[in-house]
């Protein structure tokens, strides 16, 4: 008899661990756990992280089951949450009960595009108050300061002509010397014995000169950028409305998101942007391609 029920004992730990094996081998392995799930399973029924895929109400196309844009057809998709201030809204609702904007977007009074954003994804100008206002308490950050300073060097720097020879050089400098004896024969005719010229400004300098300082300050700019990358958040429409108020105007950016690592022209063409991501300067030693988002 007890030989019977070591047997049975053995067969249902066999039939049960042929079972278990079956389930694995058919089942999906949360990435978060590592708990199995059927494979139909869209969220872990352990953690209710999510495991598999679902499809755009759209155009059909995959995307994961906590992305609310969809990178192919460009629509923003989730209609039980605000796509402006990231807060729950009732499919009812014609206007967000938190923020107060509709649901069917915003035009861009600056260059005309309907906008399911905070900021304009064609030209970036804020289109709420929530918007401004974070704008205005961004610039008021030291890093954003600095970083606005170095853009606007740059600018001022890329409208001056650089010198391309020597002789160049040379004429600019007897310019200059002729500036300062005119000056002072006209300061001398008006009866000052001993004019003081103020020195005139010259931003011209070697192209060797030029590509060496540029250099420098967009490896500046990129440092504060890394400073002010935007960590994860709960809600997709925190990280893309920071991450809009925080971009410098004056230097060629692309924003590359912790989601797939790929660049998009602003945080508003990632499909997971609550991942968090940050602001790239574009040159010749980026490689990869711009996902064009507009």
């Amino acid at each position: 008899m007890q030989r019977q029920e070591m047997s049975l004992t053995r067969d249902t730990d066999t039939a049960s661990q042929q079972q278990m094996q079956m389930q694995y081998a058919g089942g999906v392995k949360c990435p978060h756990c590592g708990a199995i799930n059927d494979p139909e399973a869209i969220y872990c029924g352990s953690c209710g992280q999510p495991i598999g895929k679902t499809s755009c109400p759209n155009c059909g196309a995959e995307m994961d089951p906590d992305a609310d844009f969809c990178e192919s057809c460009r629509r923003y998709i989730k209609t039980d949450v605000c796509s402006f201030c990231g807060a729950r809204i009732s499919s009812r609702d014609a206007f967000c009960p938190e923020c107060g904007n509709p649901r069917g977007g915003i035009v861009c009074p600056v260059c005309h595009t309907l906008n399911d954003f905070a900021f304009c994804k064609q030209c970036g100008t804020a289109l709420t108050d929530e918007a401004r206002q974070l704008i205005a308490q961004v610039h008021e950050l030291p890093e954003f300061k600095e970083m606005q300073k170095l853009a606007l060097e740059i600018q001022q720097m890329e409208q001056t002509i650089p010198y391309t020879s020597e002789y160049e050089v040379l004429k600019d400098q007897r310019n200059i010397k002729l500036r300062e004896r005119v000056l002072t024969l006209l300061a001398q005719d008006r009866g000052v014995v001993h004019p003081v010229i103020k020195e005139a400004e010259n931003h011209r300098m070697t192209k060797e000169e030029y590509n060496a300082k540029k250099k420098d300050r967009l490896k500046m700019i990129s440092a504060l950028l890394d400073k002010m990358a935007q960590k994860p958040q709960p809600k997709a429409a925190q990280v893309r409305n920071y991450a809009m108020a925080c971009r410098p105007q004056g230097v060629r950016l692309a924003w590359e998101c912790n989601f797939k690592h790929a660049l998009h022209s602003s945080p508003c063409g990632c499909a997971k942007p609550q991942l968090g991501g940050k602001w790239i300067i574009l040159g010749k030693d980026i490689k990869k391609e711009i996902n064009d988002d507009i």
